[in-house]
């Protein structure tokens, strides 16, 4: 089920997909390891059941969905706006820093309140009230390495240098598409009913 979960389409293929072919492949595994260290918050809280007060205080759950909504947004909009030159990324001066990649992974994962619902879920699924802690623990590490090995490989293919050449290339049209992905699925979060 997480496997399946995560190699699906949202905002965390969106950006790493963004980072990788704009900023080379260690800005496309920073997003990776962001992404996966970002689920270890959906875990953490869901193990000290901080999940429970979220499910039950729904005003929370909707602070949440919308700080991803915004998030996402402006992710989006930094996409279409981006006016960077092609002749900068191939010098090599088009660069995002480390921080900054594993930040905009982290927080692109944590502030899915999507996500929030699947380990809530699926922990409910698997995990009881008599699951020895190091059980729970290695549920979520499971979970956070599925997602790095995964967003790895995306950012990997995404950086084979014939592919992202091509999509240097063909760099406007690609800023519009995800740009516009991520700020509708931005807006979609931000108009969804998760109740």
């Amino acid at each position: 089920m997480t496997v399946l979960a995560v190699v699906s389409p949202g905002p965390d293929f969106a950006m790493v997909t963004r980072n990788s072919y704009l900023y080379g492949r260690r800005a496309g595994l920073l997003s990776a390891l962001g992404i996966a260290l970002g689920v270890q918050v959906h875990v953490l809280y869901t193990m000290f059941g901080v999940a429970l007060l979220m499910a039950h205080a729904h005003s929370m759950l909707t602070v949440v969905k919308m700080l991803g909504a915004a998030y996402l947004v402006w992710i989006g909009v930094q996409t279409l706006r981006n006016r960077e030159a092609l002749a900068a990324d191939l010098q090599g001066a088009r660069t995002l820093r480390p921080w900054a990649a594993l930040r905009m992974g982290f927080l692109t994962n944590a502030l899915n309140p999507k996500t929030t619902l699947f380990v809530v879920s699926t922990y409910t699924q698997v995990v009881g009230a008599h699951t020895p802690v190091p059980v729970q623990w290695a549920y979520g590490g499971f979970m956070s390495v599925a997602h790095l090995a995964w967003f790895s490989l995306v950012a990997c293919v995404f950086t084979a240098p014939a592919l992202r050449a091509a999509m240097l290339r063909r760099q406007r049209l690609l800023d519009r598409t995800i740009g516009s992905a991520l700020c509708g699925l931005g807006v979609a979060l931000g108009l969804s009913n998760l109740a």
